[in-house]
């Protein structure tokens, strides 16, 4: 409601201005001039103030500006409906299912307008260029895959092992200096384990025999003392002894083996073999770990022995594949030990088979034979089925296990043939010679390469490879070899290193040192996969204390000169360092799993491709001071080291072309990026410790080192046919996109080629899900490549090619332009690969969190096809495996509805996890259309299909933030041709509201809609979706008016459809929406309708635009009645008379009077005083209409009024309430209307005495005279004069300042004396005044002040006389009333004894009757205070 300032009540103040110019009338006779002195004086005695007109100050808004919308069906005009109340809130349960079996209804509405718009080494690797047209056609994602693919496929074509040991000899070793240059050693003690002070003291304790040993893969350490055996985990400072001390004989021997499968328990993973003087037993062994990752030992009995007296059995071999045992004692015969599950016919648990002697043979004691040669060790090479075996006269064996119970030997080599074959690559050695003896043999799997077998470790510490070979070929199948002969010899390193920071002259071959002695005495050599060698070396001068040379091939080396020459490598390159052991090697372990690049010789040996997702090699060596571990460091963790000990930045700069120079520049920058994330390792100082490299010095040092030593792209011009301007997919990238699409690519290379899921069916027929990676392996590396993404984003100004168009700035030429271009593309489509990888594994992590089995039962065999065949690859890259992903985002969501899950927690996590690699809103959105469809679809039960609407509903609200108008009006359509109208609704005014979260449409309404303004864009939007919500309206209403409401006094269906959609409308908080629900209402000629919404919008609405309108107020007034608010429609209504409309004058009186009423009834919330104050108003401003109601009646009918001027006056009085002053100077003072002046001087609450006295003058002079100057009246002045007064009595609500009696009384007397003497009633003038109740004491009050005075005309006895009679017949009256009216006499015996003497006074001037009426009077008086 509009408001009303403190100047909107009428002032009771009047200004008289004097006029030069009367108002124009027909006669100029018609008025008696005023004189203007008298007019003047009187005027000036009066206050100078003035009657404002009333002032409505109005808050007004801008008028709605016309709204087009499509045409609407529409009801019949006449129809009024009220909005029914709402029900419960919550799903519509009351909205019954449309009959299935009906034909489908017509759709609903008819098509819409398009919407509006939402607002919503030296030598490099060459990069392979695809031509320009392929590339043309790649995305960004799709040119990066190219690129992983590529750095992938050259990580994998490592040379395989036969190339670079091939047949000849090689001492190619770079020996870090231990003091200058101990960062590139590369090995490393990480860790020192004591051994317990309790296997101590036991071991001191022993009587006949003792040994330890390791079983490094369960972290585990024994000790055997004469016939008992300890274990303990020599990881735990407070290790728990585990014993086995259940048998009396010395124990000889003790392996660790795997078991045969399905002979013992699945808790068995390995067997403890342990042979005794007297027999082998069998003990089981469950290995484990705890939550914590600690690894833990049970031993249990299997009661499986095997006797063996005589043997005396030192060696003992397992094959992990197969399950088998062999062993050797004194002698040099190869045992197998049998064992299975239980005992047959005709052989026992356990058994014993001699493979190299038959017969009677066999079972002869040793001690008959002379020969002192015996095995020394045996290994197995399972990859080949072969079983090698080590003698004391350095003679190996080779066994072809060619089923799984036979043994057969295939090879014998002799020393002798050992040295023939040297022969025929050096002609001579002073550390091969006759005095030649091999002390350890390693066997090389076939994975690792296909020619060489067996690398055999002499007691110069030379390594001998010896391959074997079938026929005319070399062995490579699972077949048995023929021969075998030293393929390659690598001797020691020399004895004289060469200075620090010397290198190899690039392209020289340095000559081979076969004389050096730095391997002598070499007591054990030891080699694990894919090179790495360990030999204990135990010189003359230190006995009992053991020094370990360690060697790696130098893989990075290797690598890169493979790909310089473009062949196979053609040297041997190693790395080596010396480690001081401090006590003698007992046992050396692989306490990591065993190093295997791939499954193939071709890139089985490749450390740097696996060096970020594989654990570096870790080896523990048991002394007699303790337990060493020993690690391989990775190519990173040596480049960390370098540069944090560089020395400043010429140090830096020494080290990283160190770097470029053996291993590329790519290689370098991909190190350096690598440990610029993070990922470089080092031993902790003081806690001999690894751990991650963090220091911000190393970090920033490796990020300068890839920024500034990339190198830049280049154009290869050659390749250029179509101009510079499409050359940028000619260009060779830099070095820097070498280097971060080599640290992606071995980063994800664990999966990358690798099916998401693995399909395995279960013994009971069940099929299982799996995920071929770990989760851990998963989530490392997101998280590494969500490092590799921060850093990018971080340093991108400082990357050329990242830094945007800036760094186009500086290029001096148009093909460096280009070359930077092409860089930016690289780099740029490698960090969107990066981006899509880290949402695909959220992806892939979510689908399993979300029990994949589940889903896998819920596709179609099509989508598991090709659910089969998706690789990460194809998941990460492409189109197809971004549209499976949505197949299976759809499953997931199947998967959790039917399970009763909330939606809502998949579509969050969805958009958390992997946003833009599958959008939950496009699921949802799908899955509610897929629920609407069914609903559709006939032979559903009614429960069923709300269930179905309800459920649609619910996921539609899920997306009304991003949902389109042309889904939201399909899933409208569908929901009405259902007759789900509030789900219909509900869902518009949903959309309606998320599409302008900020709520602009409606500020931009209230800002008056100003032009060029983008905030139109979704207030037209919002009406569209206020559209939909019309025509649903219009559909509801047109099913409702078919049918009735009430049938049997139950409500209807569609009755009740429709109390549900008006539910929804009434519950609308949405401003913008019910204001244009009403204008549309109002349009519809619905004001009806629009007066029964119970809603404050309604007040907000009519109160807002009722200033631009009449009828708009009059619906807010009638608004208020009817909810009887009558207080405010009262105001409404005053404003309403007081407003600029063009409303006629009866209107407002007709306003006022509703306004008054409105006013005097009571309202709940108002006070008395409040309505008090605005009827006060209220009666003051509706005076001022009657009068100017008044005004305009009879200047209407004024003949005196010009023809022309009428409808001007006419058209100023019939409009707004004028101000009193204005009706009194311009209308009713000009056109002699005294009583109507009179009036105004009335309301106005003018006491100016001249100016009212002269207007009763003037009034009294113009009735007279238009009575007495008209011959067809029919009575007589003094007649006319009565009928004035009692009219003007009543009209003057008897005033005291404007029906003042003294003054009426004298002025009526006087007219009597001067123009009505003797005519009429002698009394008339007293029983005038007494008739409009004037008091009898005020008559006679003023008629005695007449009689005293003598004023003309009473200054004769005659006219005095006349008074004095009057005076008396006013007293006999007076009596008279006393007496009928029982009160006490005259009011008060004061009056009583002053109207007795008046009368006596009076008796003398009066005639004889008169005299005669006065003496009554008095007596009656007397008789009064007896």
């Amino acid at each position: 409601m509009w408001l009303r300032g403190p100047d909107s009540r009428v002032s009771r103040k009047l200004r008289i201005y004097k006029k030069d110019t009367p108002l124009e009338t027909g006669s100029s006779s018609c008025r008696k001039p005023r004189n203007p002195q008298e007019l003047n004086s009187s005027a000036d005695t009066a206050p100078n103030v003035i009657l404002l007109i009333p002032i409505i100050i109005l808050t007004v808004g801008r008028a709605p500006s016309p709204k087009t919308s499509s045409p609407l069906r529409r009801t019949s005009p006449t129809m009024s409906v009220a909005t029914p109340q709402r029900p419960l809130p919550g799903t519509f349960f009351n909205t019954p299912a449309v009959n299935r079996f009906n034909p489908p209804p017509q759709p609903v509405f008819n098509p819409l307008a398009q919407p509006a718009p939402r607002p919503t080494a030296n030598t490099q690797t060459p990069q392979p260029v695809a031509p320009v047209s392929q590339s043309q056609s790649l995305e960004p994602i799709q040119r990066a895959a190219r690129t992983i693919n590529e750095v992938l496929q050259r990580d994998a074509s490592f040379p395989d092992l036969d190339s670079y040991v091939r047949q000849g000899i090689s001492s190619d070793y770079e020996i870090p200096n231990h003091a200058s240059e101990s960062a590139w050693s590369p090995f490393q003690r990480t860790r020192t384990y004591d051994i317990p002070d309790r296997i101590l003291e036991q071991y001191n304790r022993a009587e006949v025999s003792t040994s330890m040993g390791l079983f490094a893969e369960l972290n585990h350490a024994y000790v055997t003392i004469d016939s008992a055996l300890y274990l303990w985990d020599y990881t735990n400072p407070n290790a728990e002894l585990v014993g086995f001390e259940e048998q009396i004989h010395q124990i000889t021997a003790v392996k660790l083996v795997k078991p045969r499968k399905r002979v013992f328990v699945e808790s068995i993973t390995h067997l403890l073999v342990v042979a005794t003087t007297q027999e082998i037993i069998l003990l089981g062994v469950a290995a484990g770990s705890t939550p914590s990752g600690v690894k833990t030992v049970a031993l249990y009995q299997t009661r499986m022995t095997l006797a063996i007296r005589g043997i005396n059995v030192q060696v003992i071999e397992g094959s992990s594949e197969t399950g088998r045992i062999f062993f050797s004692g004194a002698d040099n015969d190869v045992y197998e030990l049998t064992y299975q599950q239980e005992e047959k016919w005709f052989a026992s648990r356990c058994g014993k088979i001699n493979h190299t002697s038959t017969g009677y043979s066999s079972i002869v004691p040793t001690w008959n034979k002379k020969n002192d040669e015996h095995i020394v060790q045996m290994v197995v090479d399972d990859s080949r089925r072969l079983l090698y075996t080590l003698s004391s006269e350095s003679s190996i064996r080779t066994f072809h296990m060619d089923t799984l119970s036979t043994l057969q030997q295939v090879i014998e080599k002799k020393k002798q043939e050992c040295l023939r074959d040297i022969s025929h690559m050096i002609s001579q050695s002073p550390l091969l010679n006759d005095q030649l003896k091999i002390v350890t043999i390693n066997p090389i799997s076939a994975q690792e390469g296909s020619k060489l077998h067996l690398m055999a470790t002499t007691l110069t510490g030379c390594r001998l490879f010896l391959s074997a070979t079938r026929g005319y070929g070399y062995s490579t199948g699972q077949g048995a070899p023929q021969s075998m002969q030293v393929q390659h010899i690598k001797f020691p390193p020399s004895t004289n290193p060469k200075p620090p920071g010397a290198s190899s002259v690039q392209g020289a071959d340095p000559a081979t040192d076969v004389t050096s002695t730095a391997l002598s005495s070499s007591r054990k050599g030891i080699r694990f996969p894919p090179g790495l060698f360990f030999c204990f070396v135990s010189k003359q001068d230190n006995l009992g204390v053991d020094s370990l040379f360690l060697s790696g091939p130098d893989t990075g080396r290797i690598s890169a000169e493979a790909r310089a020459v473009s062949a196979q490598a053609s040297r041997y390159y190693e790395t080596g360092c010396w480690i001081a052991m401090g006590g003698r090697a007992e046992a050396v372990g692989l306490v990591t799993p065993s190093f295997a690049a791939a499954r193939r010789p071709l890139g089985f040996g490749n450390e740097l491709a696996v060096q970020f997702d594989d654990i570096p090699a870790q080896v523990a060596i048991l002394t007699n001071s303790g337990i060493h571990i020993i690690q391989r460091r990775r190519l990173v963790d040596i480049f960390a080291s370098a540069i944090r000990s560089g020395g400043g930045d010429d140090g830096l700069e020494v080290e990283i072309k160190k770097f470029i120079r053996q291993y590329g520049r790519g290689e370098t920058t991909a190190t350096a990026l690598a440990v610029a994330c993070g990922q470089g390792n080092d031993v902790i100082p003081g806690d001999n410790r690894v751990a991650r490299v963090n220091d911000p010095e190393t970090l920033k040092i490796a990020r300068k080192a890839f920024i500034e030593y990339g190198g830049r792209p280049s154009l290869n011009e050659n390749s250029v046919s179509e101009g510079l301007s499409n050359a940028a997919d000619n260009v060779r990238p830099s070095s820097r996109h070498e280097g971060l699409a080599l640290y992606m690519a071995r980063l994800i290379r664990p999966l990358w080629k690798t099916p998401v899921i693995r399909e395995t069916i279960t013994p009971n027929s069940a099929i299982l899900i799996t995920s071929p990676i770990q989760s851990d392996t998963l989530h490392g590396v997101q998280d590494e490549l969500a490092k590799l993404a921060s850093f990018l984003e971080e340093n991108k100004t400082f990357i050329e090619g990242l830094s945007g168009p800036d760094s186009l700035q500086h290029v001096a030429s148009q093909a460096e332009q280009v070359a930077l271009q092409g860089e930016h593309q690289a780099l740029h489509s490698l960090q969107k690969l990066n981006s899509s990888i880290i949402e695909g594994i959220s992806f892939v992590q979510m689908l399993f969190e979300e029990r994949v089995d589940d889903i896998w039962r819920n596709i179609d065999d099509f989508t598991r096809q090709r659910f089969r065949d998706l690789t990460f690859e194809a998941l990460f890259s492409t189109d197809q495996g971004k549209d499976l992903a949505k197949v299976l985002v759809k499953a997931i969501v199947n998967r959790n509805i039917a399970n009763g899950s909330n939606v809502d927690t998949v579509a969050d996590a969805l958009r958390r996890r992997c946003g833009s690699f599958c959008s939950a809103d496009d699921v949802i959105i799908f899955k509610a259309q897929e629920q609407l469809q069914k609903a559709g679809e006939p032979g559903s039960s009614r429960d069923m299909v709300r269930n179905l609407l309800n459920e649609s509903l619910r996921l539609f609200q899920q997306v009304a933030g991003s949902l389109s108008f042309q889904n939201l009006q399909s899933a409208v359509e569908q929901f009405c041709a259902l007759q789900f109208y509030a789900g219909a609704i509900n869902l518009a005014l949903l959309v309606a509201k998320e599409s302008d979260r900020g709520n602009k449409a409606q500020m931009w309404v209230n800002e008056g809609k100003p032009q060029d303004d983008s905030r139109s864009q979704v207030y037209n939007f919002r009406l569209q979706c206020y559209d939909l919500v019309h025509r649903v309206l219009v559909s509801v209403d047109d099913e409702a008016n078919q049918q009735p409401d009430v049938i049997d006094g139950q409500t209807t269906l569609i009755a009740t459809k429709r109390i549900e959609a008006h539910s929804v409308i009434d519950d609308s908080d949405d401003e913008l929406f019910q204001f244009n629900l009403y204008d549309w209402y109002l349009a519809q000629g619905w004001e009806n309708r629009l007066l029964a919404v119970d809603s404050p919008f309604v007040v907000q609405f009519l109160t807002r635009s009722a200033p631009t309108s009449v009828e708009r107020s009059d619906l807010l007034w009638r608004f208020y009645v009817h909810r009887e608010h009558f207080y405010e429609a009262a105001a409404v209504q005053l404003d309403l008379a007081k407003s600029e409309f063009a409303i006629p004058l009866a209107k407002r009186i007709e306003y006022l009077s509703r306004a008054k009423a409105n006013a005097s009834t009571q309202s709940p919330g108002i006070g008395r005083q409040a309505r008090q104050i605005l009827l006060y108003e209220i009666g003051e401003l509706l005076d001022v209409a009657n009068i100017q109601d008044e005004l305009l009646g009879r200047l209407r009918v004024d003949t005196r009024m010009p023809a022309e001027r009428r409808p001007q006056i006419v058209q100023e009085l019939d409009n707004l309430i004028l101000n009193l002053s204005n009706l009194y100077n311009e209308y009713a003072d000009p056109a002699n209307y005294y009583d109507i002046c009179l009036m105004i001087y009335e309301c106005a609450d003018h006491r100016n005495a001249a100016d009212i006295n002269a207007t009763w003058q003037q009034l009294l002079e113009t009735t007279h005279t238009k009575v007495a100057s008209d011959p067809s009246q029919t009575q007589q002045p003094y007649e006319a004069v009565i009928t004035m007064i009692k009219d003007m009595a009543d009209r003057l609500n008897h005033s005291e300042v404007t029906f003042n009696a003294e003054h009426i009384i004298e002025m009526i007397e006087k007219y009597a004396a001067e123009y009505q003497n003797n005519i009429g009633p002698r009394n008339w003038v007293v029983d005038l005044f007494v008739e409009v109740n004037i008091p009898y004491e005020t008559i006679v009050a003023v008629l005695q002040t007449m009689w005293y005075s003598g004023l003309a005309p009473f200054t004769g006895q005659a006219q005095k006389r006349k008074l004095a009679e009057q005076i008396v017949y006013t007293c006999e009256e007076w009596y008279e009333n006393c007496v009928r009216t029982n009160t006490r006499l005259y009011g008060s015996d004061d009056n009583a004894q002053d109207i007795s003497e008046l009368l006596g006074s009076l008796s003398p001037t009066l005639l004889p009757n008169e005299s005669a009426s006065a003496d009554q009077i008095r007596r009656n008086i007397q008789r009064s205070f007896r």
